[in-house]
């Protein structure tokens, strides 16, 4: 159970932390290109939640044929854990773009 543990936490960090560095960097960029770093921000960190799950649970379709091939063989606990990995990746995500949207709240 440690181990299950401790991949979910990483997987939710490393989602956390592509989200809100990648809005970051992408107001930095803004500010060279003469764009408003706030709608900016804002828009990087709500088009690449998705990519921060995809990023945190492999970056490829492994983790979806890891579920597919063990319901297929009958076996659910292989299947609810990767499920629970990627939950854990977009909670990560989501609470990071929550964050961004806080932050970014009054300086429009």
């Amino acid at each position: 159970m440690n181990r299950v543990y401790a991949h979910a936490v990483l997987d939710f960090c490393i989602a956390f932390g592509v989200v809100l560095g990648g809005a970051m960097l992408a107001g930095m960029a803004a500010l060279f290109l003469w764009r408003p770093p706030a709608e900016t921000v804002l828009e990087i960190a709500s088009r690449i939640k998705i990519w921060a799950v995809v990023v945190a649970v492999g970056g490829s379709i492994d983790p979806i044929r890891v579920i597919e091939a063990n319901v297929m063989e009958g076996y659910l606990s292989p299947a609810v854990q990767q499920i629970g990995y990627i939950v854990c990746a977009f909670l990560g995500a989501h609470l990071a773009t929550e964050l961004v949207q806080w932050m970014c709240r009054n300086a429009g």
